[in-house]
């Protein structure tokens, strides 16, 4: 063994053994603290998908964060001017960043005036004094404070919802900013759902206010009077219902409701209330709240300190209300309402109202962290439970294990020697990717599996192209050696040119995907990247290796087609026509689903998909009959062939979540209670969120193929790149065809399939132009028509055994994979079939359009 082999070995152990050691912590808990500190810390992580939990995305309300601060201004403005005895009443205004006060008289437009630019800097004040009226100003927001609204309120409510979740004690969420006004909450393992959404959805904007004297006044008569006349309705805004009943009540008060729950019914009652408007203390006065025990029924309470300014605010404004009722709101409900019966010094309150002790924790929680500065709108909702992951994990290890199993067994019969090198050399490539995505802390999900399944095809393909090079090679009657030498020179060029075509594709996708493509993407990435790695240097080495010490003698491949000598450009017209009609299908069901129509996931047309899990058997009538008798019709109920598992499927065009699963889960409950059906999965999307995602999965399609096709311009001619792309578009279309036929739900997983077909599309079409390219450069080259028949006739071995090992290990996904990616297996699956066509009677006869030779 020479010095140049030696170095080559050292290198490649020096490289396994840490690809091991950074693997390691990943799969086995009990590695040492030193170990994991310095090797991947992080570790590679599963995503949601796989171990369950909750992926939410939040959208800060930043227009409702400009008008309360334009409210809690106005409402400051209004309470100063009294206390300087100028009664200003408000007006309703059109617009709703502008307020509108009417004075008593002129002669208090200086004194606002001054008033204002002295002590509210933020306001923008404009005075309308026309004679014979009583003079107005209209109140705006500066510009500066708006700006300042919009930069810093998606930061703060940020830190204020990290906090919130580490205290609520969830392990390695995750918390980022996403655009201009989202928020990215990943929490994975949450046991309670939920309650996590409840805590991570209050404001939490604490106020204290005095109870206004009622007498004569009958608030449920005045409510239920502007109920009838659809001035407000349960669940909207308590200031409709304040500006629906404006006039009717004393000046300077508005209407609550406070929350009661009967302690032996649990029963949730809702009773009116009559508070000042005037804010005596706020949320920021608080300095801890925690949860005690105690009271007549021995119930938790939120005890509160205050601060040192809140302890004397709340001293004065108890001394001055003795005898009178502090109703503590907390979100525009009256969460307490007790007798002022003495001034209290110490700065302590409590909260109390028949809580939970788990609600009671909550809002301790909210009201230590802090108030939100604006409501956040859950916009997408993704749970998983621990035991669909669990399932999901095992049957998708199971079912790829099983295929691969088949495709290693198939390269050690077909390639023997040859074969189990190329064995070796996968089994490095997966654990090298591995190794990759433990060190760059990623998440592994089911779009990121589908990259690996990628990954092993195009290893495979690699080795393939090199051993079917050797082949031709060792039939012109050259030695082992130099058969060996040929093979890997000639198969150089076309195995970085697939590789790299497949890159390109995958770089768009990370930077124009959305989350799930992003972890495709980098999964396909690194196994592009590591494939180049096992395939050119590992693979090479091991023959090298073998060579140095005893020199093998011959190769012994099996070859499925000896000599082909078939027309494929004879019958173009008719596989044009063919493709025509597929093609068609495609464009129309792609114009569909861009219109929002046909069988779309909630991912694309927002709604509500809920799985469950049912400890006895059911049948679809007897799931049909609970939810028409509950008056539940709207919903697309699926079960789940051979499984005791029940799909609801709601499609709902709102911007916001709807949290429809209680509703389902109270109908089933209610109707079936000896199923007991359990949630296994949620999935809840807002119509911005799949408008959004839709276009995002599109144009990251569009951007990777013009990549693609600039590339091939480059390393082939213009006509190659168009070539490939047109091929790349047609399987795209017929697989989406073929799944619109079928009504297979388009959802992100499928939309991940498709790319992963692009990807394999591209890949088998650059072999076959790179053997073309190579012939039309031989000085005795033919005809085009009869060069591009004998490029595919040379490389159909090649394209029987690639195809043949990447469908092996996806049947294995379709049968044994679990309902989770049963879709998805079957778009992949059909996509190497459509894939394997179009390389050889699509995009190799379309070359056939130009005239001129390609040099």
């Amino acid at each position: 063994m020479n010095t140049s082999l030696k170095l080559k070995l050292a290198f490649l152990i020096s490289v396994i053994l840490l690809a091991i050691m950074t693997v390691v912590p990943s799969f086995y808990s009990g590695t040492p603290s030193w170990w994991k500190n310095y090797m991947a810390p992080e570790g590679l992580r599963l995503g949601l998908d796989l171990q369950g939990g909750m992926h939410l995305v939040l959208k800060v309300n930043l227009q409702k964060a400009e008008e309360n601060t334009l409210e809690f201004a106005a409402a400051d403005l209004k309470d100063t001017l009294a206390e300087q005895s100028i009664s200003a009443v408000r007006t309703s205004s059109t617009v709703k960043d502008t307020i509108i006060f009417t004075l008593p008289n002129t002669s208090a437009i200086d004194k606002v005036q001054t008033l204002v630019s002295e002590d509210f800097p933020d306001l923008d004040v404009r005075v309308e004094d026309k004679e014979g009226t009583f003079p107005r100003i209209f109140l705006n927001l500066k510009q500066e404070k708006i700006d300042y609204i919009k930069t810093n309120a998606v930061e703060q409510s940020l830190e204020i919802l990290r906090n919130r979740i580490d205290q609520f004690g969830v392990a390695e969420p995750v918390i980022i900013r996403q655009g201009a006004d989202e928020i990215v909450i990943q929490l994975p393992g949450v046991k309670d759902p939920k309650r996590a959404m409840k805590l991570l959805g209050d404001t939490a904007q604490l106020e204290f206010k005095v109870v206004a004297e009622a007498a004569g006044i009958n608030l449920r008569e005045l409510i239920a009077t502007a109920q009838n006349n659809k001035q407000w309705h349960d669940g909207e805004s308590m200031l409709k219902l304040n500006r629906a009943l404006a006039g009717q009540l004393p000046e300077n008060t508005s209407v609550y409701f406070e929350k009661e729950i009967d302690k032996q019914t649990n029963q949730e009652t809702l009773i009116p209330l009559l508070l000042e408007n005037k804010v005596l203390m706020t949320g920021d006065m608080v300095k801890d709240a925690q949860v005690r025990i105690g009271g007549n029924f021995n119930e938790p309470y939120v005890s509160l300190d205050m601060t040192s300014r809140g302890g004397k605010v709340f001293a004065h404004i108890t001394e001055k209300n003795v005898g009178r009722r502090m109703a503590i709101v907390l979100d525009d409900v009256v969460r307490s309402a007790p007798v002022i019966r003495e001034r209290i010094l110490g700065g302590s309150a409590q909260i109390s109202g028949s809580f939970t002790h788990e609600d009671a924790a909550d809002l301790a929680i909210v009201l230590r962290v802090g108030a939100l500065p604006a409501p956040v709108d859950i916009i997408q909702n993704m749970t998983v439970g621990a035991s669909l992951g669990k399932d999901s994990i095992n049957k998708g290890l199971s079912s790829g294990v099983f295929g691969a199993l088949i495709v290693l067994g198939f390269m050690m019969i077909y390639y023997r020697l040859s074969g189990i090198i190329a064995n070796t050399a996968l089994i490095l490539n997966i654990l090298l990717l591995f190794s990759g995505l433990a060190i760059l802390n990623a998440t592994l999900t089911l779009p990121g599996i589908a990259g690996i399944i990628l990954s092993i095809g195009m290893a495979v393909d690699a080795n393939v192209l090199i051993f079917e090079r050797m082949r031709e090679e060792y039939v012109l009657g050259k030695s082992v050696r130099s058969s060996i030498e040929g093979g890997f020179g000639k198969a150089f060029l076309t195995i970085v040119d697939s590789q790299v075509t497949t890159l390109i594709t995958a770089l768009a996708l990370f930077m124009f995907g959305t989350g799930p493509i992003k972890g495709f993407a980098v999964t396909l990435s690194l196994g592009i990247i590591f494939n180049l790695f096992a395939a050119l240097f590992f693979s090479r080495l091991v023959f090298d290796l073998i060579n140095s010490r005893k020199p093998m003698k011959k190769l012994n491949f099996m070859q499925f087609a000896k000599k082909p000598n078939i027309d494929y450009l004879k019958i173009k017209n008719i596989t044009y026509t063919i493709s025509g009609v597929l093609v068609g299908i495609g464009l129309i069901a792609f114009i569909q689903i861009t219109r929002g129509e046909g069988n779309l996931g909630v991912d694309f047309s927002g709604g509500s998909l809920l799985q469950y899990q049912a400890k006895e058997q059911f049948t679809m009538a007897e799931v049909r009959e609970a939810f028409q008798a509950q008056g539940m019709k709207e919903v697309n109920l699926q079960r789940v062939e051979n499984e005791q598992r029940l799909i609801v499927k709601i499609k709902k065009s709102e911007e916001i979540v709807s949290n429809l699963g209680e509703k389902v889960e109270a109908i089933l409950s209610t109707e079936m209670p000896n199923n007991e059906f359990s949630l296994e999965s949620q999935s809840e999307i807002g119509s911005s969120v799949s408008g959004e995602m839709r276009n995002k999965a599109i144009e990251a399609i569009l951007i990777s193929l013009a990549g693609v096709i600039i590339y091939l311009a480059f390393r082939f001619d213009l006509r190659f790149g168009l070539a490939a792309a047109a091929a790349t578009f047609h399987d795209v279309l017929v697989v989406l065809g073929l799944c619109y036929l079928l009504d297979i739900e388009i959802s992100l997983l499928i939309v991940t399939a498709l790319l992963t077909l692009a990807g394999y599309s591209l890949n088998d079409s650059v072999v076959v132009f790179d053997r073309i390219r190579e012939n039309l450069n031989k000085p005795d080259s033919t005809s085009l028509k009869d060069t591009i028949n004998n490029s595919i006739n040379q490389v159909i071995s090649r394209t029987i055994v690639t195809s043949l090992t990447t469908a092996i290990v996806l049947f294995a996904l379709y049968f044994l994979g679990g309902t989770v990616i049963h879709d998805f297996a079957f778009a992949l699956l059909a996509g190497v079939i459509v894939g394997t066509y179009s390389s050889i009677f699509i995009a190799s006869p379309l070359l056939t359009m130009w005239a001129k030779k390609t040099a």
